[in-house]
Order: C-alpha cells, then sequence, then structure tokens
C-alpha cells in the first residue's frame, strides 16, 4: 500500500499473510470470576505472550518486511518507550538490517535490556523535555535510514490489526461476535486496526489518566494533545499525541474513551495474574483496568479487550501483588 494511503481491511489480510509463521497466534483467555463482575462475556487477546512480549511486533514486522532491499541496507530508526523499541529491534534482527531506537532515560531496564539483546543501538532522550519524533528524524536523515513510527504508519496500523482478525476468527470458533472492543490506547495503533479488523463492534479506549488524550481529542473533533503530563505506571501509554491518520480511523469507528488511574491498573494486573494466570505490564493492563472499575458498561455483551503488553520490571510487578 502507498505509504500516505490509510489502511483497509485487505491491508490487514496482507499483513497476516507476511506475519505468519513470525507472530504468535496469541490465546484469548477468560475468566468465570471477571464475567460475573462485569456481568458480560469478556475474552482477553493475550498479547502480552506475543514474540517480544507486545503486539508492537505485529506492526514493526510488517512495516520492515514491506521495505525494499535498498532500504533494508540503510537501516531503520525507531522512538518508543520499550514494546515498539523490541518488536522493532526483533524485526531488523530477523530480516538482517541495523536498527537504532531512540528511547527515554527512565524506560523501564528490561526493555532497554531486551531491545539491546536484539542488536539495537539505543539513543536516551527526556521524556519530558526532549522531542523524540524530531531526535529520530534527524538521526534518520544524518544515516539515510528510514523511519518507523510506532503508530502513524498505515503498515503499523495494519499489522496490529492482525490481532482483529484473529480474534475474530477465534470468537467465531465459540459462534460468537464482539459487540464492543476495549483497547489499550496510548497513539492508538492497535486500537485503529482493531476498528478495521472487527468494524460492527463499538470501540471504546483505555488510556491513563493525565494522558487520555485520544478520548479527549474524539469527545472533541480535533486532535488535542496531553497538557499536563505527569508520571503513571503505564510508561507504555504515555503518547503526548496521536497522529491524524489514528484519529480519522478511530473517529470514523466512532470510538470512545475512559482513563483508568494507577491504582485501578494495579489492580488490574494483580487480577489478570490471579484470575488469568499471566503477567501483564502497566500498560497492558489499562483495557482489563476499565472494566473491572466500572468506567465501561457492558453488561450483556460479548466483550474484545486486550492485554497489550508483559514487558514488566521484576521488582515493581513483585510490588503491585504485594501492595
Amino acid at each position: 500500500m502507498p505509504e500516505t494511503s490509510p489502511p483497509r481491511i485487505e491491508d490487514v489480510r496482507d499483513a497476516a499473510t507476511r506475519l505468519a509463521g513470525h507472530a504468535v497466534q496469541t490465546p484469548l483467555l477468560r475468566s468465570d470470576a471477571i464475567d460475573a463482575a462485569t456481568k458480560a462475556r469478556i475474552f482477553f487477546k493475550a498479547e502480552c505472550l506475543q514474540v517480544t512480549g507486545s503486539f508492537k511486533f505485529r506492526g514493526a514486522y510488517n512495516r520492515l518486511s514491506a521495505l525494499s532491499e535498498k532500504e533494508r541496507e540503510a537501516g531503520i530508526v525507531a522512538f518508543s518507550s520499550g514494546n515498539h523499541a523490541q518488536g522493532v529491534a526483533r524485526a531488523a534482527l530477523l530480516l538482517g538490517m541495523p536498527a537504532a531506537i531512540v528511547m527515554p532515560r527512565d524506560a523501564p531496564p528490561l526493555k532497554v535490556e531486551r531491545t539491546r539483546a536484539d542488536g539495537a543501538e539505543i539513543i536516551f532522550y527526556d521524556r519530558i523535555t526532549g522531542p523524540r519524533e524530531e531526535i529520530a528524524a534527524a538521526l534518520a536523515a544524518e544515516r539515510g535510514a528510514i523511519l518507523v513510527p510506532s503508530f502513524d504508519d498505515p503498515h503499523i496500523v495494519a499489522g496490529q490489526g492482525t490481532a482483529g482478525l484473529e480474534s475474530a476468527a477465534q470468537l467465531a470458533a465459540f459462534g460468537l461476535a464482539a459487540d464492543a472492543i476495549i483497547a489499550c490506547c496510548g497513539g492508538g495503533g492497535l486500537a485503529s486496526g482493531l476498528a478495521l479488523a472487527l468494524p460492527e463492534a463499538a470501540l471504546w479506549l483505555a488510556e491513563p489518566a493525565g494522558y487520555d488524550d485520544a478520548g479527549e481529542s474524539l469527545r472533541t473533533g480535533t486532535i488535542v494533545p496531553v497538557t499536563h503530563a505527569g508520571p503513571t505506571l503505564c510508561d507504555a501509554l504515555q503518547t503526548f499525541r496521536i497522529a491524524p491518520l489514528t484519529y480519522d480511523i478511530m473517529s470514523r469507528a466512532g470510538a470512545r474513551g475512559v482513563a483508568v488511574s494507577d491504582a485501578d491498573v494495579a489492580q488490574a494486573m494483580r487480577t489478570a495474574f490471579t484470575e488469568l494466570k499471566v503477567v501483564v505490564e502497566p500498560g497492558g493492563a489499562a483495557a482489563l483496568a476499565a472494566l473491572l472499575s466500572g468506567k465501561i458498561d457492558v453488561e450483556g455483551q460479548v466483550v474484545l479487550a486486550t492485554l497489550s503488553g508483559g514487558n514488566v520490571d521484576p521488582a515493581l510487578f513483585a510490588k503491585v501483588l504485594t501492595s
């Protein structure tokens, strides 16, 4: 697809073909206790079990595998707090191309270590004051490399949408279809891809409090940035502005957003561990947090919710479990 064209369902299907044999077809998980608490049938897409521990590998591999041989030789530059970094680093390793990742200095050490272990060069910046997009763009221009954003790219969105295609097929095996989707949302790449793959389902976005710009943008009808950035457990969702690409897709889907607190997220992480038997990072637990805190009424519905990542530092996870 042309890089300036919005992705279509056909592009999501093409992405699924590229990803076959490389990405994991992650399971749908469910819990009687969570169903009872929400009075709904909730199915969790466990992307915490994906290659590199998050859905980001889907979009990264789809984007990089679409590059020409000449572009692959030049290498790529990306910017990420960790999950996109890991997805890009692994995809670059598999495809034999150099990768440089611009990462915040306060990125979780586990994510930094995993990114470096796959051979990527890491350039650190300050998350609050450093313009990561500008840093990465300048580096890409200097090296003649391809810039690979984490969500503002049609190939990235199409790759993330493959999680939706899988989910639809898995639900169909039970004779079901999703009435609603609840997606953890930073820049909206995953939510946009799910909207393309499951257009009949209502779309909800779960964002960390203080970083709920996607929901506010959709509510007001124009893209608004984060204005009062502060600390949050959800490092993976600390995006300061969604892109026109993802905004347009989510807007056409009629998406709505809710904000979840750190306390909501911590409870969701504990519930995912005790009820679903999986390790989920804070940002990856935002959709479950929105459900458990009652911020979205899904009574009587079949719901697809994302567990979008599992890359949490052991010390933080232990603290959350015992608090």
